[in-house]
């Protein structure tokens, strides 16, 4: 299995720290809001790498869940997220936390995201992050200002491990955050922050230091290193996590143990509108719901994000959502219509079953490549190597990895097109396979003066109304 590793900046063999069982931490949500779609990228990622280490190992996934400590701001300043939204709704913040992970994970499985083996909630391991903070304290790693508990990023080497050196320096003039007069480097990060004096935090806690709240960052490692140990095999997160949050897991983590922290770190990169990349501050914000209310089934999301790479950005658009629907709709049709004939047919498991199945592993082991994969798929059921017994076989091995619900039966309404246009469809497919594109090129167009738009797909051709 090769992964693209992200401190290394290339793709390399994976190999385990112990075949026994893989360690992979994936960074969960902040739950003071709704996730977005960008978001659920990211996890549906993680999803299919998780499925895929399955194919050969055992695996414990952890997860954690934000519900405090995540200030809008990476400088350190700025109201924390929890905070904000209580305020927003006239709520608690636990009432906060507790709503929005509920929904949050209703969202998770609805695009078959497998639960993580543990969820790790940052208000249930306060203790275990000011003893984490303790131990950076004692080996001198940190300083105190007036408003908290500090890291000094200079005293570690290998603060530049995931960002490159030259990045690190443009960090340090002041592209990440602005100097404050206590802060020791533009990089330094909180630890430990004090309740405002002015007024009463809805959560905080005791510590050596004073009442307050943990700091984002510290808040993955100590939850990573108390369930995975000091090494883990994977940590995975969006791209955004780079220069910042992951940057400071790796040194605070590190500093503490003397050990490795990560072996691979995985990311995944951002879904975009034309706008821009999808964020909740920017206004460009689509949920699961949003989707669901427009007609479209989680799954449809799902499979648009398996079209393209998980390290290459995706655009997202209802135009490109639509083709992904049709395209899950047209599958599911043969691969009911695969086990149909299979129940009426005797056929035989041969070699070509397994040559299949280890070619979409391949793909899939290649640093996830999920679209090679889905090419497998269409290019398996359309095709006659199989038999209708093998291929349904192999879909539902496929189906464990994909997890897009291929054998589901469905009544799938649509409208039936007008006779004249299909009559120009199929004398535009009769044109292209006679390889007479200007005649396609002909009936394209007059299929678009009668009102309707065709789209070459590896499915064949798609139309719907203009």
């Amino acid at each position: 299995m090769q992964l693209y590793n992200s401190e290394s900046r290339q793709k390399v063999e994976f190999a385990p720290l112990n075949s026994a069982q893989v360690t992979m931490y994936c960074c969960g949500p902040t739950v003071y809001n709704f996730a977005h779609i960008g978001n659920m990228r990211t996890y549906i990622f993680e999803d299919l790498l998780g499925r895929t280490i399955r194919l050969r190992y055992p695996l414990k996934h952890v997860m954690n869940v934000t519900d405090v400590g995540h200030l809008v701001s990476d400088a350190d300043d700025g109201e924390d997220k929890m905070e904000l939204g209580a305020a927003r709704e006239g709520k608690s913040a636990w009432d906060i936390a507790k709503f929005y992970e509920t929904k949050f994970f209703e969202d998770y499985d609805a695009l078959h995201c497998t639960r993580p083996t543990v969820i790790s909630r940052a208000t249930e391991h306060i203790q275990e992050m000011i003893a984490l903070v303790k131990t950076l304290e004692e080996k001198g790693f940190t300083y105190r200002t007036s408003d908290g508990i500090y890291y000094d990023t200079s005293k570690f080497a290998r603060y530049d491990a995931l960002v490159g050196r030259s990045r690190l320096e443009g960090l340090k003039g002041g592209a990440r955050v602005e100097m404050s007069d206590e802060k020791k480097n533009p990089t330094d990060f909180a630890l430990w922050k004090f309740s405002p004096k002015d007024k009463q935090r809805q959560m905080e806690w005791d510590s050596p230091w004073g009442v307050g709240f943990p700091g984002w960052h510290v808040e993955c490692s100590a939850m990573a290193m108390k369930y995975l140990g000091n090494t883990i095999d994977i940590h995975c997160g969006g791209i955004d996590h780079v220069s910042v949050h992951h940057t400071n897991e790796i040194a605070q983590s590190e500093a503490a143990t003397g050990q490795k922290y990560v072996n691979y770190w995985v990311h995944g990169e951002f879904l975009v509108l034309r706008a821009g990349k999808m964020s909740k501050s920017g206004g460009t914000f689509v949920t699961l719901q949003t989707l669901r209310d427009k007609g479209y089934d989680p799954l449809d999301y799902r499979y648009l994000c398996l079209t393209a790479h998980y390290r290459t950005q995706l655009e997202f658009t209802y135009e490109s959502l639509d083709s992904a629907r049709k395209s899950l709709q047209t599958l599911r049709k043969e691969a009911v219509k695969a086990a149909e004939t299979a129940q009426r047919q005797q056929g035989l498991i041969t070699d070509r079953l397994n040559e299949t199945k280890n070619k979409f592993q391949a793909a899939m082991e290649d640093d996830l490549n999920a679209p090679k994969a889905l090419a497998i798929v269409w290019e398996t059921v359309r095709g006659a190597e199989l038999n209708a017994a093998e291929k349904v076989e192999f879909l539902k091995f496929a189906d464990g990895v994909l997890s897009l619900d291929l054998f589901r039966v469905e009544e799938i309404k649509e409208e039936a097109l007008p006779a004249e246009v299909e009559e120009l469809l199929q004398a535009r497919a009769a044109a292209r396979a006679a390889k007479d594109y200007k005649k396609s090129d002909e009936l394209r167009d007059a299929l678009r003066a009668a009102g309707y738009a065709v789209k070459d797909t590896p499915q064949g051709q798609q139309v719907e109304k203009i």
